[in-house]
């Protein structure tokens, strides 16, 4: 799953001044409806190798088979109760054991919540779902061309480790997609 932390294509400081207050807690498949409202602007954003926006069946049907071993966080603000980010884990496969140590992330966060340590609650509370479920280590594809998901989980200690390019088509046109991770 790739990341869109920020569809914008420049990077800025977090204010801390404009810190939403958050709930960060697991997904339920009745949420299903409130990760579209930040996924789909997202999607269409082309910040993320989606490329169409999704239905609440799609989402309702992902959250009722997501994986045991998966770690699905969405973050709430606390005075409304309004999903304003998500961040998905899930093994990186599930054909063999040897992988088992791995996995695979995915972080979205609403465009008028960014830079307000949304990103880094989740972060925090998969990084700890994470180990308890028996990672070790995670990784990510980021489109080049979203350099604000790049910082981001700079940020969080993930390292760049590879580039795929031409790996996604938009348009006619051929992009790469960043490969970074972390050791938990």
């Amino acid at each position: 799953m790739c990341n869109a932390l920020d569809g914008a294509r420049s990077v800025t400081r977090i204010d801390p001044e404009r810190q939403v207050d958050l709930i960060v807690r697991e997904a339920r498949e009745d949420d299903a409806a409130a990760v579209l409202g930040v996924l789909n602007p997202i999607i269409e954003s082309e910040a993320v190798a989606f490329d169409a926006p999704l239905t609440e069946a799609d989402e309702r049907s992902y959250l009722a088979s997501f994986p045991s071993r998966g770690v699905f966080q969405i973050a709430l603000r606390r005075h409304d109760e309004l999903l304003v980010g998500f961040q998905s884990l899930e093994p990186f496969a599930t054909y063999t054991s040897l992988f088992d140590h791995v996995g695979v992330l995915g972080t979205y966060v609403d465009a008028s919540c960014r830079r307000q340590r949304v990103a880094s609650r989740l972060f925090a509370a998969t990084f700890t779902a994470a180990r308890a479920k028996g990672y070790e280590k995670l990784f990510t594809y980021i489109r080049e061309d979203n350099p604000a998901a790049l910082a981001a989980y700079a940020g969080q200690g993930f390292r760049v480790v590879g580039r795929a390019e031409r790996h996604l088509k938009v348009g006619g046109r051929y992009l790469a997609e960043v490969i970074v991770e972390r050791f938990l």
